[in-house]
């Protein structure tokens, strides 16, 4: 009888949530994603990779991996799901492409739950991450200030100014 590593996976992943059941605290200890050092670095370029920005320092995209590790780490299962799946990222060589062929590989796994879960922590995490703002130019919210139209709704300096045409 031949047994798929998946339906391994699953057997497995269906015994460390029934060990977590009976015992949560060391079912949680024993699967932690990101104790490994190649685990962090698999995220922080798949993080890098999703979203480029060349202004960006290393900080938001390290505390935007760490978001992800830590939403990775919620439950015994979803760090059973999270650890497998950086396991096929490292045996695939992603650490080691380039970005081209590391977009290409995101590509093929975006309908995964682990690509979804790397994807919905991350773009709320880089993206609400102040030093992010300041680098953007975006001033954070200003309800609490009277709105934007007293405070530079028109001060873009880098947009180039509207043409108007009258017919």
């Amino acid at each position: 009888m031949n047994v798929s590593r998946r339906v391994m996976l699953l057997g497995t992943a269906s015994a460390a949530l029934m060990g977590s059941a009976m015992a949560p605290d060391s079912a949680r200890a024993a699967i932690k994603v990101g104790s490994d050092p190649d685990s962090g670095a698999l995220v922080l370029r798949m993080v890098r990779v999703m979203y480029p920005h060349e202004r960006f320092t290393d900080g938001p995209y390290e505390r935007t991996r760490d978001a992800v590790l830590a939403a990775a780490n919620e439950t015994p299962g979803q760090a059973l799901m999270f650890s497998s799946a950086l396991a096929e990222m490292k045996a695939a060589g992603f650490g080691e492409r380039d970005d081209a062929a590391a977009r290409e590989y995101l590509k093929g796994i975006e309908g995964t739950a682990f690509f979804r879960l790397v994807r919905g922590t991350a773009v709320i995490s880089l993206y609400n991450d102040h030093e992010v703002w300041e680098i953007l130019g975006y001033e954070g919210a200003s309800f609490d200030r009277g709105g934007y139209i007293d405070r530079g709704f028109n001060d873009l300096d880098w947009l180039p100014e509207p043409r108007i045409t009258e017919s």
